[in-house]
């Protein structure tokens, strides 16, 4: 999910870095609690840094790290101690900061005494405000230079800044400190084997800091972030997996999906998923969809959200800066007006070729769970302009092929998921010209055209319907007769500028297989090369074979192992009944998940599990991510065949769990405006508790190209 410009991501984050979440805001920080300037790190609130330096010593020296312990996805306690300056070992004096990330930050900050004698300390906390747009900050080019103003109050330090005329602010409180012009200092006295405490808290702003989002007003001590994931944990699954290094991967994953929550400001009642942090704590088309598809299982809404957010926002005129096309559906959107500054002048930015059928796809998605009929019909208007997209603009040459080139030289030169610049190449390591058209985008663009061509038998429309089966089918005869490669046994990941084939044997391929579009005798070849040894490393399956020109396995997508990316391609094999496949790479990754505390990364290293037996993780991959966290909820759906289509009052599930899965137990499971209780012992599913009306079946739900066949022969009997 690289952003607006992979290829100049900020240095890495660097080993033990400590992300907290919450929304738009999040905290980069050292291991041991600090931030400092010459890192990307810092405290972020809607795209702005607020907080580049943060620097506790205690009498001069900076705490050693001892643990993190992160308690929620917006809260951790590092802890640490003081290195004695007299060259003894062992410290007395050890460190807690308990750090809660909402709009700003509050840091509880404790100092234990374990000597027998008392201890004078100085204390004294560096502030730095460079106020930095994000995209600053990650590309490493931090030009704006403001006039800074600090004021010292009573127990508060007040940063304002200027730059032409925008105007930034920051206040950090902080009560009973000696308040400097650079750093807030306690000078304190601690007695033997006793503590002292304070609470410090930073917030955006300047006129009096409004604290108000740290007060523990219900006295229970929780927070409004604590009510918040209290408000998503009551609505979603609560699972017991008799393997529980598996169950503790899909409890984080629940976690982080609702750290990465944040809401439209124009509609505070719709929820959408942010793609990740920490340079991704915004709405993006793609990595939005494609994250609350796979987590319609677990809370369908966010979905939904994230439909309409980007039905509000589509396209309406052509913006050769911005890449905005009527229709189009855009790739990446900031709340923050001054981030405009790195999207060719705009807050929005239109360069994804795939964000467009996809939305149609999961408008089909989001319409099988049982939403109201009119919520609905109300985005299907959204769904016709994308395809009108798909036909005036996405196929520039008319070929029935959707490609993309850039629309200016500031623009992402390659435009789907694999969006660094050198993402797609041939076999030889050649990098291909546009326009290109990926296969992955053609599989998109056919699964669209069924999701509204069956939408259009629903609504009673069969001649919409009949048309947009027509152009599916003509789609899929010649994607099978202009991707595939008889001679090597696999698709070509596109066709460049010259409709010739690009070569290199890529994972892409594997998504085509969720969407129906390859040709049934080509599938086992398919899954084969996914399976060979130059593709799956033993963690996963690579983005590049091992014997590719460009192969790197510690590149951002030349070889390396990107788990949504495998997800999908197990969600593909199980469509193809290529179950034992699925499996192999699902336990790959979750086994993966557990050298990460059971957080799966965006992405990791391609190195095969025969030379390096753990994961290796790649220097700057954002951690939580919206496509990692949910990337265990489709493994295990997938192999639990788990699906619904409401308004044809039916329930799906048909399970292939491994044996080493252990037995599941789900309940308050969201299903048609109800809950449901899943069991699953011994590979035998039961489900108690089903709405009125939605009856159980073994097998797999109808895929929607079945669907249109079955509502094209009812028409024509």
């Amino acid at each position: 999910m690289a952003g607006w410009n992979a290829d100049t991501a900020a240095g890495p984050l660097g080993a033990g870095t400590v992300t907290l979440v919450e929304g738009s805001s999040f905290c980069i920080s050292m291991p041991n609690g600090d931030i400092h300037p010459e890192h990307p790190h810092g405290l972020f609130v809607q795209d702005t840094r607020i907080l580049s330096g943060w620097s506790l010593l205690v009498n001069g020296q900076s705490l050693e790290p001892l643990a993190v312990e992160t308690k929620e996805p917006y809260r951790a306690l590092i802890v640490g101690r003081i290195p004695r300056s007299d060259g003894y070992a062992d410290s007395p004096l050890i460190v807690e900061r308990l750090r809660e990330v909402g709009a700003g930050i509050q840091e509880q900050l404790s100092l234990r005494n374990y000597s027998l004698e008392r201890a004078e300390c100085v204390i004294s906390l560096g502030v730095h405000a460079d106020f930095a747009s994000i995209f600053e900050v990650k590309e490493a080019r931090i030009q704006r230079r403001w006039e800074e103003t600090r004021q010292a109050d009573a127990g508060a330090l007040t940063i304002r800044a200027g730059w032409q005329d925008v105007r930034k602010g920051v206040v950090i409180e902080a009560p009973g400190a000696e308040i400097g012009p650079e750093a807030l200092t306690y000078r304190v006295s601690i007695p033997a084997r006793g503590e002292w405490s304070t609470v410090l808290t930073v917030v955006p702003g300047t006129e009096g800091a409004d604290t108000a989002s740290f007060v523990h007003a219900d006295g229970g001590g929780l927070s409004p972030r604590d009510r918040r994931r209290q408000e998503w944990v009551a609505k979603i699954p609560v699972l017991q997996m008799g393997n529980r290094s598996i169950e503790r991967t899909l409890r984080r994953s629940y976690d982080d999906l609702g750290a990465l929550r944040i809401e439209d400001p124009n509609h505070p009642d719709r929820v959408v998923v942010a793609a990740g942090a920490p340079w991704f704590m915004t709405l993006f088309g793609r990595d939005s969809l494609l994250a609350s598809q796979m987590a319609l299982p677990v809370d369908p809404s966010l979905a939904l959200g994230t439909l309409q957010t980007l039905a509000d926002r589509q396209g309406n005129v052509v913006d050769p800066m911005s890449e905005e096309e009527p229709g189009k559906i855009l790739h990446e959107v900031r709340l923050d007006v001054s981030s405009g500054l790195a999207l060719g002048g705009k807050s929005t930015y239109y360069g994804s070729v795939d964000a467009t059928p996809l939305f149609v796809v999961m408008l089909g998605a989001v319409s099988r769970w049982g939403f109201a009929a009119e919520t609905i019909a109300a985005l299907l208007p959204h769904a016709d302009r994308a395809l009108n997209w798909i036909r005036d603009y996405g196929d520039k040459d008319g070929d029935g092929f959707v490609e993309y080139e850039r629309l200016n030289d500031q623009g992402l030169i390659n435009q789907g998921w694999k969006d660094s610049w050198d993402g797609i190449n041939f076999a030889d390591g050649t990098l291909a010209e546009p326009p290109i058209a990926l296969c992955e985008v053609q599989a998109y663009v056919y699964a669209a055209y069924n999701a509204r061509a069956w939408m259009a038998y629903d609504a009673g429309d069969p001649a919409l319907a009949v048309e947009l089966t027509d152009r599916a089918a003509q789609l899929k005869k010649r994607f099978n007769e202009q991707f595939w490669m008889p001679e090597r046994g696999y698709y070509a990941i596109a066709l460049d500028g010259k409709k010739r084939q690009v070569d290199a044997c890529a994972s892409n391929m594997g998504q085509c297989l969720l969407f129906g579009i390859v040709d049934e005798d080509k599938a086992p070849q398919v899954a084969e090369c996914l399976m060979s040894a130059e593709m799956f490393s033993g963690w996963g399956v690579r983005t590049l074979a091992c014997d590719m020109g460009a192969y790197n396995p510690a590149s951002y997508h030349n070889g390396s192992v990107w788990p949504h990316d495998n997800a999908v391609i197990v969600a593909g094999l199980m469509r193809y009944g290529f179950v034992a496949e699925a499996q192999r790479i699902s336990t790959a990754l979750l086994e993966a998940a557990e050298y990460s505390g059971g957080r799966l990364p965006e992405l990791f290293c391609g190195f095969s599990r025969d030379q390096l037996a753990e994961p290796v993780p790649y220097p700057t991959a954002c951690s939580p991510q919206a496509w990692a966290a949910t990337t265990p909820i489709l493994l295990v759906t997938s192999l639990m065949r788990y699906d619904t289509h409401v308004s044809r009052g039916g329930f799906w599930m048909d399970p292939v769990l491994p044996e080493s899965y252990g037995n599941l137990h789900i309940t308050n499971a969201p299903m048609a405006g109800g809950r449901i209780t899943i069991d699953i012992a011994n590979s035998v599913p039961s489900v108690q508790g089903l709405p009125q009306g939605i009856v159980f079946h073994r097998g797999h739900r109808p895929w929607m190209t079945e669907l249109v066949e079955e509502a094209s022969r009812h028409r024509k009997t």
